[in-house]
């Protein structure tokens, strides 16, 4: 979603959503409507729950969202409290969504050595450092540098993809998919790839990167 008008933070049961001040609720209803119906900006697996600090709008506006929410198969909750950021797998929640239609939040940066595994989708708010790897069944979602191992849609799923700020990574999968960054990539053509997001998906066959808006 924007960084300009919504911000997002992991909890210990999903992502809990606040919004830049000023920001006018149509516009909010229409920004959160667009990201979730775009196939480039939707990076929220089914099952997933959604928070809004209570307050934040008046119920009627709360009930339009839970609404919109829901018919994208997300989960809807008012947050009565701040949450602490977790870096963590999420626990089952007492309505007993299936663990592999969750999603992992990751609050911090993924160093050399480090491994996520998940059944769902990843979300990292960090960089995935060289020799750090992620493997996921859903897609894999970077705020930030990725330049170790990424493998999306590990269980078979070629409509996966991964997403990241900055996409440099050592080695990238999706489904049985592969390929790597050359090993004589430039400097200057790192830095130029450096400068906008991107998406990687599987196209006609092969995994095809292309620049994204976030």
């Amino acid at each position: 979603m924007s960084g300009e008008i919504i911000r997002m933070k992991g909890t210990r049961t999903g992502l809990e959503l606040s919004f830049a001040e000023g920001v006018s609720f149509p516009r909010i209803e229409t920004e959160i409507i667009s990201r979730l119906e775009s196939i480039e900006g939707n990076f929220f697996t089914r099952g997933t729950e959604v928070s809004i600090r209570n307050g934040t709008f008046p119920g009627d506006q709360m009930a339009r969202l839970k609404k919109i929410f829901n018919q994208h198969g997300l989960r809807f909750s008012v947050a009565e409290k701040v949450e602490k950021n977790i870096d963590l797998p999420m626990e089952k929640s007492p309505d007993k969504v299936p663990e592999e239609e969750k999603m992992i939040v990751v609050n911090h940066t993924l160093r050399g050595g480090q491994e996520i595994r998940a059944k769902g989708s990843v979300m990292v708010f960090g960089n995935v450092n060289p020799g750090a790897q992620i493997i996921a069944g859903g897609n894999i979602d970077i705020r930030g540098t990725c330049r170790g191992i990424v493998h999306a849609g590990a269980f078979g799923d070629v409509n996966a993809f991964v997403v990241a700020d900055h996409l440099i990574p050592l080695q990238i999968r999706i489904a049985d998919f592969f390929s790597r960054s050359p090993d004589d990539l430039d400097p200057a053509e790192l830095n130029v790839k450096s400068n906008y997001p991107e998406r990687a998906s599987v196209k006609d066959g092969q995994i095809v990167v292309e620049p994204i808006k976030r």
